[in-house]
């Protein structure tokens, strides 16, 4: 069985930063896709980075030039370094994995809230 924990998160002011991790553990396998996805009251959980094993990235349209994310394939760990953030960022944030960046995978973490507030 495969676990993603999330670690992570929190209370940010506006234009502030956050960086959130997320370890995968278990029955490990080669994850060719993580990223993270989030949920905001209300609205349908969405993409808002992925990564591939090579390196390859996509990002929400909403979070680019603000928010990186990075992956050490060595200790199955994701980052997203949020910058520059604002009060619509305030979601809770899901680490996910698969074999496929075309489509969401199968593993979730447990979700950390983020909240953008002054």
């Amino acid at each position: 069985q495969v676990q993603l924990v999330e670690s992570g998160g929190g209370l940010a002011q506006p234009g502030g930063s956050l960086r959130l991790s997320c370890t995968a553990s278990g029955r490990i396998v080669s994850f060719n896709a993580m990223g993270w996805y989030r949920q905001a009251p209300g609205k349908q959980r969405e993409l808002v980075a992925l990564i591939t094993s090579a390196g390859r990235t996509n990002y929400a349209d909403s979070v680019k030039g603000r928010f990186t994310i990075s992956r050490d394939n060595a200790i199955h760990t994701v980052h997203l370094q949020m910058n520059t953030l604002k009060p619509e960022d305030t979601a809770v944030y899901y680490c996910n994995a698969g074999p496929s960046p075309l489509v969401t995978g199968p593993y979730w973490g447990q979700g950390t809230q983020v909240t953008v507030s002054s």
